[in-house]
């Protein structure tokens, strides 16, 4: 891997890693403890109307998307704002609608010939110096939001209706977080592609709260591991000459495994221990 940094595509590969890590295990948290990662996979998805539309107008690829992403995330906003009860109906008219919306525009896009692949499974060797800036300057931004805010995304989190009774802004923040969500895509989406970009916002997320007690620390834990299945599944797939995004991915998921074995192991210790006791008294 060594060799490998000497070259400036792996070392903007391991940048971007980085960048996307830290990101996703803040705003990945937000997504697991609020239960709407159904939301952040319509945002991921619609999102690739933004890509089509970037193509078609002449746009850089994150204003374009970013644009299309935030439109789709204010939608579903008020749609699970008002209408709760069809809201899983009307975010997957939306997921298809964006994607469909993209490959139409794509399809009408005079002299077209990049790669689909490269958005649907990520492509981060690919990713250049100047997205670097762009992706740094997004996630400050979302962490800064996220600091700023956090007492009240902690209230919300655990119990949206005592907040709205201590006078939190929960609507705001709500519609707050798919915004901060769909920019988050954004970044992803050169990372790991559309199809994969949920896993790396949940999968580290949900590990991290099985061995952390606020909200805070899970954060923390969650970039951790995030930082730790993006560089080992780059490293990977480097060795092995896999598609870098999917490696991420299964990387990601062997994590998984691993600490849903680890909790079955400590509670049947746990269970043993009692057992013990009990004997012995």
């Amino acid at each position: 891997m060594v060799e490998a940094l000497q070259l400036e595509f792996m070392r903007n590969a391991l940048v971007a890693g980085i960048l996307v890590s830290v990101v996703c295990g803040v705003i990945g948290t937000l997504v697991v403890v609020n239960r709407i990662v159904f939301l952040a996979g319509g945002i991921a998805h619609a999102a690739y109307g933004g890509i089509g539309l970037a193509f078609f107008m002449g746009w850089p690829f994150l204003v374009g998307t970013a644009g299309f992403s935030l439109a789709a995330a204010g939608a579903m906003a008020a749609i699970t704002l008002k209408a709760k009860h069809r809201a899983d109906a009307m975010v997957g008219v939306i997921w298809a609608v964006g994607m469909a919306v993209g490959v139409v525009l794509l399809d009408l896009t005079p002299g077209y010939h990049v790669d689909l692949m490269s958005y649907l499974f990520g492509s981060i060797l690919a990713v250049p110096a100047s997205d670097l800036w762009q992706m740094g300057g997004i996630g400050a931004v979302v962490i800064l939001v996220v600091t700023w805010y956090y007492n009240d995304f902690l209230a919300m989190s655990y119990d949206d209706e005592f907040a709205r009774l201590r006078n939190v802004p929960v609507t705001f923040l709500y519609c707050l977080l798919l915004g901060m969500i769909a920019v988050t895509v954004v970044m992803i989406i050169r990372v790991v592609g559309l199809i994969l970009v949920i896993a790396l916002l949940t999968i580290p997320p949900f590990i991290a709260e099985k061995f952390t007690r606020s909200l805070r620390t899970m954060m923390v834990a969650s970039s951790i591991l995030s930082c730790l299945f993006t560089l080992s599944g780059l490293w990977l797939s480097y060795l092995l000459n896999l598609t870098s995004g999917a490696t991420i991915i299964l990387v990601a998921a062997a994590g998984f495994i691993l600490s849903h074995l680890w909790g079955r192991l400590r509670a049947m210790g746990f269970i043993h221990q009692i057992q013990g006791t009990g004997s012995s008294e």
